[in-house]
Parts: structure tokens; C-alpha cells; sequence
């Protein structure tokens, strides 16, 4: 029997993956599969641009991409190649976004090529920079119907997906693991399995401390505490400007701040949006999904220096979400981190492109038990 817990996008593809191997049981302590980080992002299809070459995160991202766009025609699931803009805004930025450009051809990305400034105006007349990048390969997906897709094809491969059910109690049992799980009711059951992939996302570190690893890394296991880092969207109201923004619009990154500036970006149904920005949490912060407006003026003032007629009463609260870090505050970005221990894999610091690179973690989860 093999267990994942955790039934977002990286999981649920882990689930189909290794279903042809044995019995797979998938744990979720929610109501419903992909309600947390594979549900409040932006829904971008990464090109694997922006990260160092070599780490998980530029290979998986790059084997991923086409990867999502192929399953996605397969099982008839929304997704757009909408391209990418990435911009400097003013003089200021033009070394960095040369950096980018430089980290994109190590990076063997296929797809990205300067624009010349009347290019750039045809493609967005209502963006102001000095410089920009296209990425052809960078889109969006509809997640919601990425995950109904995954779910039909885990369970049509026999994996079991149950529901409300979270992970108290673990530990290692003969040359498995005995799980102690609650449902939803507050019942309590025990599930023993031959091989656990902790795929828990924002409490992946928690269920790591279950079985007694110490997260800070002074033992046999790496670094696996996680900093929360919360991010909130503001979405472009006003519908003649919203309708004018066709594809993605990235300043250039702001890797230490924890995440990529505040950008654009268009979702499936063709909705703007701007975000997000970035907050680092306590770990046992709450998670609080509610959209709250004290961030207009911020948003609006990123925003402004590069859609120069957008006003603050154009955009609107819009939603939350949360990422899972290995990254502190202040340090440059991590990479992802996928550790196999006698049975368990640990998969940490799961956040942006852990989208676009889904079914390649899978596959790579895959490698790592055989």
C-alpha cells in the first residue's frame, strides 16, 4: 500500500504516477481535493525562467510545462499559451531584466526573445517600460478543472482518495508506516502502508515532525521547516482596461522579497488580476482566506508605475493565498526539496512552479522509490 497525503495538484499527479505500482490511498484533511495552495495561485503555466540552473525547480518547471499543456488537451482541460511580457519599467531595471534574459538561455528555455519597443506597444499599448522580454511558452490553466481531471484519472487507476481525513499520529512500523487519522467527525482510524509520500503542502513539515524527524536539520534529515508566506490579489475592475491586457506582465523579480513583484496576469476565463504581494507568517499563523483591502494603495502604486491610466478605484480585493517556503525571510529563494528516507519522500517548499512542474515531481517521486 502506498499513502499520499495531500490532495492538491503535486499529490493528486504523485497518485496517478505511482498507482500502476500498488494500491495508493490519498489522505486529505479537506472537503474537497485542491482547496488550498493549488486553488488560490494565479493559474500560470511556467516556462522555468527564473531559477537557478540545474535545481529542481528549473528542471522539473522545464520538463513540466509541456508536460500540463499535453495532459491538459488530453483530458479536456482549459489552458491558454498566452505568453509572457517581462518588462523593466524604467532604465533602473534593464541589468536585471538582461540578467533574466541571460538565466533563460542557460536555462535552455525555448520561446524567449527580446521585443522591440513597437512590438511591445502592438502587443500592449497600455504598458509603459523601456525593455521587455517575450516567453512564447508561459500560459494559464484552469486548476479547478486540472484537479477534477487528475481525481477521475487517479481513481480510474485504482487509487483511493479519502476525504476529511487528516494525519495525527505517524510512525515507522516494521518496514512501513502505522498513519493515525481523524475524520471529520473526529473518529479515529489506523492506516498502514509500505510507502508514504508527504505531499501535504503548507503542513508538510508538521506531518515530517510526526515521525520525529527534526526539521531544522541538525539530524539524518535536511532543513524541512517551512516559513508561510501569504500573498493577496487585488482584481482589475474596471472591464475596458481589464480587456485590454492580453497576456502576462511581469516586472522584473524580486527574489529576496519572496516572490516576483506584483505582475499581471490573465486567467482562463479571460479575468485581470494583479499579484500577489508578499507577507512572511508566523508557522502557526492561521489561514485566513478572506479578502480584506488594506493593501489598495500598495497594489495601486506598483501597479501605476507601468500601467500609468490605471486608478485606484479600477481594482478590487480579490483573493488570498498562501505559499509553503524553505526559504527565510530575507534569503535568497530555495529550491524544492524532495527527500527519500527508507520509504518516505518528503516534499518540501512545494510553491511556484510546483504547478507547471505537477507531473514532472511525480514522475521524479517515481525515480526516487525505484
Amino acid at each position: 500500500m502506498i499513502a499520499v497525503i495531500g490532495a492538491g495538484v503535486v499529490g493528486l499527479a504523485i497518485a496517478c504516477e505511482l498507482a500502476v505500482d500498488g494500491p495508493v490511498v490519498i489522505v486529505e484533511r479537506n472537503q474537497a481535493p485542491g482547496l488550498e495552495t493549488s486553488a488560490h495561485n494565479s493559474g500560470v503555466v511556467h516556462a522555468g525562467i527564473y531559477y537557478p540552473t540545474g535545481s529542481l525547480k528549473h528542471r522539473l518547471c522545464l520538463e513540466g510545462n509541456p508536460l500540463l499543456y499535453a495532459w491538459a488537451a488530453a483530458h479536456s482541460v482549459r489552458s491558454m499559451r498566452l505568453g509572457k511580457l517581462i518588462i523593466a519599467v524604467d532604465g533602473d531595471d534593464e541589468a536585471t531584466l538582461d540578467g533574466v534574459y541571460r538565466q533563460a538561455r542557460a536555462n535552455g528555455v525555448p520561446g524567449v526573445s527580446w521585443l522591440a519597443p513597437e512590438a511591445t506597444r502592438e502587443m500592449e499599448p497600455s504598458v509603459r517600460c523601456v525593455a521587455a522580454l517575450l516567453s512564447e511558452t508561459s500560459g494559464v490553466i484552469d486548476q479547478a478543472g486540472l484537479v477534477r481531471s487528475q481525481v477521475a484519472e487517479a481513481t480510474s487507476r485504482g487509487a483511493m482518495l479519502a476525504l476529511q481525513h487528516e494525519v495525527v499520529g505517524a510512525e515507522r512500523d516494521g518496514g512501513g508506516f502505522r498513519l493515525d487519522v481523524r475524520d471529520g467527525e473526529g473518529s479515529r482510524s489506523a492506516l498502514a502502508c509500505d510507502v508514504l509520500v508527504n505531499s501535504a503542502g503548507l503542513r508538510a513539515d508538521a506531518v515530517a515532525s510526526l515521525l520525529g524527524y527534526d526539521l531544522d536539520g541538525t539530524g539524518v534529515a535536511p532543513r524541512l521547516r517551512q516559513t508561510l508566506n501569504k500573498g493577496r490579489y487585488y482584481d482589475i475592475v474596471a472591464p475596458e482596461k481589464a480587456r485590454r491586457l492580453r497576456h502576462l506582465i511581469y516586472p522584473v523579480p524580486e527574489h529576496r522579497a519572496g516572490g516576483l513583484g506584483i505582475h499581471i496576469t490573465v486567467d482562463i476565463d479571460g479575468a485581470a488580476r494583479l499579484g500577489p504581494d508578499t507577507e512572511w507568517l508566523p508557522a502557526d499563523a492561521p489561514l485566513d482566506y478572506r479578502a480584506d483591502d488594506t493593501r489598495r494603495e500598495a497594489f495601486w502604486r506598483a501597479a501605476q508605475r507601468y500601467l500609468p491610466d490605471l486608478l485606484p478605484d479600477d481594482i478590487a480585493p480579490g483573493q488570498v493565498g498562501y505559499r509553503p517556503k524553505l526559504q527565510r525571510p530575507g534569503e535568497d529563494q530555495q529550491d524544492f526539496l524532495t527527500w527519500h528516507d527508507r520509504g518516505y519522500v518528503h516534499l518540501g517548499g512545494i510553491e511556484s512552479p510546483g504547478l507547471t512542474a505537477s507531473l514532472a515531481i511525480a514522475r521524479h517521486v517515481r525515480s526516487l522509490l525505484h
